[in-house]
């Protein structure tokens, strides 16, 4: 009980002691993932936002392979947003599960993924968790194009990268985005749930227009 007492104490004080640009990068995180819980075109400002701010604080801690991660999650949320909302005379993005070529191409990105960041954190960085960072970001690079693609399996590889994710932030110091990336993966576990129910509405309301 000492010990949980004394860790818990040590977290806060680190807690306190965490920049305000940090903490609003986090609460942008925040905002952004629940708003993709609910599929609102919204959570790409503020997870660009969020983007952003998390790259100054890698450039500033030295994590230059998580600033990698980061600019494709740059990338993607700005696909995202531009294919969810400048498709015309075309219906609104809607949630769906993935279909056969839908996994091909995920499976694609994070075999591919995975063997690149591994031998360039390998040759061109100090990196001490080669395997384990490129398999978080591979898989996490996964997730963001199915959710640029609106299927519902984002959320699973999301949360696969997400549990590898956590004790390797707090590993590395930044126990804030640790805390982050626990909420993302309780939210993330709803998320799926709650795309379940839209996808069945979905089909149940194309059924009685049919």
């Amino acid at each position: 009980m000492a010990d949980i007492a004394n860790g818990l104490h040590e977290l806060a004080v680190q807690l306190r002691q965490t920049p305000l640009l940090q903490w609003v990068g986090v609460v942008c995180g925040v905002v952004q993932v629940l708003l993709a819980k609910a599929n609102k075109v919204l959570l790409y400002p503020f997870g660009i936002a969020s983007i952003l701010i998390t790259v100054y604080v890698l450039y500033e801690a030295g994590l230059y392979a998580e600033i990698l991660l980061n600019g494709y999650y740059l990338v993607m949320s700005v696909y995202g947003w531009v294919h969810w909302i400048s498709r015309k005379d075309q219906p609104p993005v809607m949630a769906a599960y993935s279909k056969r070529m839908d996994w091909y191409i995920t499976l694609l990105i994070v075999a591919i993924g995975f063997a690149v960041l591994y031998l360039a954190l390998i040759y061109f960085t100090d990196s001490t968790v080669p395997v384990w960072d490129a398999w978080i970001s591979a898989t996490a690079w996964a997730g963001m194009w199915l959710l640029a693609q609106r299927k519902i399996e984002n959320w699973l590889w999301l949360n696969v990268s997400n549990a590898f994710a956590i004790p390797l932030l707090a590993y590395k110091g930044l126990h804030l985005y640790a805390l982050l990336t626990l909420f993302l993966f309780i939210v993330a576990t709803f998320g799926y749930l709650d795309w379940r129910r839209i996808i069945r509405r979905q089909h149940m309301e194309g059924g009685s227009r049919a």
